[in-house]
């Protein structure tokens, strides 16, 4: 079976990223690229008729490649076993909650929201393609549904996209799973182009250097929300990176303090995967430093050093900057001092 990479997105800060000034304003109408269309694989799913599903196998082969094949036994029902696969799908299809949720995804993602997302990654991938033109683009976009468990996924050369998880906070489906509002607040649409091009992203750049250390993490998830900055030149950082208008005031009004905090002490050099996650991991909020301080603020610290650095160096372009391994030639050279 194919490799299949889930994306586990952070899941958004109100003001842009104006600290780049005309860096990443490039021209890009000399860029070519096809036009990103949107496979839709969970309507396929969902008008299978129960009685046949091993017949569609090669109709479905045909038009997604391999990702069906992960879809069917990685995402679905994970292991080698056709017939339980094909029964997890008829089950799947004919279970009563998955009715609705592809009623859900079907009323919110119609024609023209599909057109919508499509001309969005077009427009990204253009300007992914102007940074970065040897670097593969997707050769297919496919939107599923999974049942609430991926949300985006990138395999061989596809990009996944599971709509179910950008229903509304106030899906209802959110809250029977009882997921914590710092998760739900993102589950909408208005973060699914954003996700997709960081997961593009997080694929694309991953496992790039060795990250050893809690400045190696903060530059590694700088570079990566630096480049959301160069493919989402008109998205707001709260949709990148997942922070509230409050988390991103705090973050603006404490921003000398909280480097500061990360120069004492030699935190910046830890190694301590358990400390370090303190800073980087998920949740709704940094304990470490207090209930008001927002979750992976090393990342977002990461970031304002990248900015800077790619600011006070104008020479190094994105393909320089991702190459650059060591964090601490890229935390010297910018000088950061908010």
């Amino acid at each position: 079976m194919r490799k299949l990479k889930r994306i586990f997105l952070c899941l958004p800060m109100l003001i842009l990223a104006a600290c780049e000034g005309n860096r990443l304003d490039v021209d890009t109408s000399e860029v070519a690229i096809k036009p990103i269309k949107v496979l839709r694989l969970d309507k396929d799913i969902f008008a299978m008729d129960t009685t046949k599903i091993a017949s569609y196998s090669p109709e479905m082969l045909k038009k997604y490649g391999n990702f069906y094949s992960t879809f069917i036994f990685g995402i679905l029902n994970p292991g080698d076993v056709k017939d339980s696969a094909y029964r997890a799908i008829s089950a799947f299809i004919q279970h009563p909650d998955m009715k609705e949720m592809n009623k859900n995804v079907n009323d919110i993602y119609n024609e023209d929201e599909i057109a919508r997302i499509e001309s969005e990654l077009t427009t990204s991938f253009t300007y992914f393609n102007y940074h970065f033109p040897k670097n593969p683009l997707p050769q297919k976009v496919v939107a599923f549904q999974s049942g609430f468990n991926y949300n985006i996924t990138t395999s061989d050369s596809t990009l996944g996209i599971g709509l179910e998880m950008y229903l509304g906070g106030n899906n209802k489906f959110y809250k029977m799973l009882q997921w914590p509002n710092y998760k739900v607040n993102q589950l909408s649409k208005e973060y699914l182009v954003s996700d997709a091009m960081k997961g593009w992203i997080i694929n694309s750049f991953d496992n790039n250097e060795p990250v050893n250390n809690l400045l190696s993490h903060m530059i590694f998830y700088g570079k990566l929300y630096y480049c959301m900055d160069a493919v989402l030149p008109n998205t707001p950082d709260s949709i990148k990176i997942g922070y509230t208008s409050e988390q991103a005031a705090y973050c603006t009004k404490f921003e000398k303090k909280l480097w500061a905090y990360f120069t004492e002490k030699d935190r910046l050099y830890k190694n301590d995967l358990k400390e370090i996650a303190e800073y980087t991991a998920e949740g709704p909020f940094t304990s470490a430093i207090s209930k008001e301080c927002p979750p992976r603020i090393a990342m977002w610290i990461g970031w304002q050093i990248v900015r800077s650095y790619m600011n006070k160096n104008e020479k190094v372009s994105l393909q320089e900057l991702m190459k650059t391994s060591d964090a601490q030639i890229i935390l010297s050279k910018a000088k950061y001092k908010p």
